[in-house]
């Protein structure tokens, strides 16, 4: 799946905390590969100021974040609870579009 780091940072969050213990180690998976790396740190120059994180222009640019089906069907999990509960906002829309389409 193509990311940008707005888009990684934005989709940890809302990952579930709990689960089964093959759920968890998806997950545990999934979080380090959503998460930045130093290099990303280096190449995205990111900072972070107070609750403020920004990065430079290629940090916007999707990168491809490989992700298999049971996390993305975890991922797709999230996005639709967040949409049944009406707590969908601007930021999720693009992953929105991505996990589960129009």
């Amino acid at each position: 799946m193509k990311l940008n780091v707005f888009e990684r940072l934005v989709l940890l969050p809302i990952l579930p905390k709990e689960g089964n213990f093959v759920t968890l180690k998806i997950l545990r998976d999934l979080n380090s590969k959503l998460s930045l790396s130093e290099a990303d740190f280096k190449e995205f120059e990111v900072t972070q100021k107070d609750d403020k994180v920004t990065w430079n222009q290629k940090g916007n640019e999707e990168r491809e974040i490989e992700i298999g089906a049971k996390a993305t069907s975890i991922i797709c999990e999230a996005l639709e609870e967040l949409n049944k509960n009406k707590k969908l906002t601007e930021r999720y829309f693009s992953l929105y579009e991505k996990f589960i389409g129009e």
